[in-house]
């Protein structure tokens, strides 16, 4: 048995070129900005770019075709009943896809037409989102699945457990909710809560405070705010801002309440430290992931699949809730009302344009993209808070929400809507002096 294991770790090591050349490549494509003409940009960037300009006309009837599947999905899943909350969304979705043709073939009140409103969230959002989510999935694949995760978490294990309160091992699960999606953050999460690996608190803290949105869905908020030239910028302030605000969090109500307690029926496997070198140790979780790695074409297609499930999951609830929130923005005092509970703070941070700062903060529960929306004529500043909060404050009614609550992880609605109040005032008092001095 030991030669067969000694032989193991000898081909993993043999692979792990894998490591290098795919996590290489997969960085690249995230991280580092081309110049091509006279744009510069991250080339996930300009390759949805290209796809836009060379299948303009097409892209609508594909947006609608993914809406469509998106729509139907969940009854033929038949999970469409599971829950009070899954019933709401479903339907929410079938709205979106009416709302879709609607807007594709040109029916429908004139309101809808108007070019901030229905127009804006096809062209804008959903069309952006419906490229760059199964695109970015190729690449995603090649940062995530090839040991970089696993080796960056066991050398933060250090600091996981002081600063979040969790084990070192969420240190992947964190880095992965934000490099990959918080729908593969959450699955991962509710799994090994349910293992008995964490407790019911610390499965919340990750779940409320690592599982936001992925760098790709930030591309199409940095592309809707013209962000894109100081993209490594916006993103890098961003994860650091969630990560300091989910540091405070996790020290207040509720999630200080939530019972330290495994999940009835595990096992519980608290973690046990590395012994020895930390460095080796991480590079023995990289040669172990790298062996286990599925083939390359298995693995690709395994995150495109995944990247088109979450595209169908999104698409719908933007046409539809987006389109809600939208609509309550417009014509309904609602969210000036909610805008008035950060007013104050953004006043005292002496943002530009205080009021509508505080208004798209609020805007943000309903659906992350719609903060974007409403400062997309305001300033550098303005763009770039507003850009940062609807990542970080990461509880959003659209998605998130019903990813949460349908896992087992015991946290409430009314407890999701008060880590949402507390992380976007957070998020406001730490990115504007950081966008002030930056910009």
């Amino acid at each position: 048995m030991q030669q067969v294991g000694a032989t193991d770790k000898l081909g993993s090591n043999a692979g792990m070129w894998k490591f290098f050349v795919f996590s290489f490549i997969g960085a690249f494509m995230f991280f580092v900005p081309v110049t091509i003409g006279e744009k510069s940009s991250i080339m996930l960037d300009h390759m949805v770019t290209w796809v836009q300009t060379s299948l303009g006309g097409v892209l609508p009837y594909y947006a609608l075709l993914i809406i469509l599947a998106g729509a139907v999905y969940p009854f033929i899943s038949g999970k469409w009943n599971k829950s009070k909350v899954d019933i709401i969304f479903s339907c929410f979705k079938v709205i979106g896809l009416i709302v879709g043709i609607m807007l594709v073939f040109n029916v429908g009140p004139a309101w809808l037409f108007e070019p901030s409103m229905g127009p804006f969230l096809l062209n804008k959002l959903a069309i952006p989102v419906g490229l760059i989510v199964p695109i970015g999935a190729v690449f995603l694949a090649l940062l995530v699945s090839y040991g970089l995760l696993e080796f960056i978490g066991v050398l933060l294990q250090p600091i996981m457990r002081p600063i979040w309160k969790t084990p070192g091992r969420s240190a992947i699960d964190a880095v992965a909710s934000f490099v990959g999606s918080y729908s593969l953050g959450l699955l991962i999460t509710n799994r090994v809560y349910k293992e008995g690996k964490y407790t019911a608190r610390e499965a919340a803290i990750i779940a409320t405070g690592f599982s936001t949105v992925s760098a790709t869905f930030m591309v199409v908020v940095a592309k809707t705010l013209d962000l894109m030239s100081i993209w490594n910028l916006y993103f890098w302030v961003t994860l650091i801002v969630t990560f300091i605000v989910t540091a405070i969090t996790v020290h207040i109500w509720p999630l200080r309440s939530i019972k330290n307690e495994y999940y009835e029926g595990s096992t519980p496997q608290p973690e046990v430290k590395p012994v020895g070198n930390r460095f080796v140790a991480a590079w023995k979780e990289a040669t172990e992931t790298v062996a286990n790695a599925p083939t390359f074409v298995a693995n690709i297609w395994t995150n495109v699949r995944d990247g088109v499930l979450m595209t169908m999951a999104i698409l719908p609830s933007i046409l539809s809730i987006g389109l809600l929130g939208l609509v309550l923005a417009e014509f309904t005092p609602i969210f000036d009302w909610l805008g008035y509970i950060f007013y104050p703070i953004t006043y005292l941070l002496q943002l530009p344009e205080p009021m509508l700062v505080a208004k798209a903060s609020a805007l943000g529960i309903a659906e992350m993209f719609l903060p974007a929306l409403l400062v997309v004529k305001s300033g550098i500043i303005v763009k770039f808070v507003i850009a940062v909060v609807s990542v970080s404050s990461i509880i959003f009614f659209s998605a998130v929400v019903p990813c949460i609550v349908s896992t087992e992880i015991p946290i409430t609605i009314p407890q999701l809507i008060a880590i949402w109040f507390q992380r976007v005032i957070l998020t406001l008092i730490i990115v504007t002096p950081i966008a002030y001095l930056l910009l």
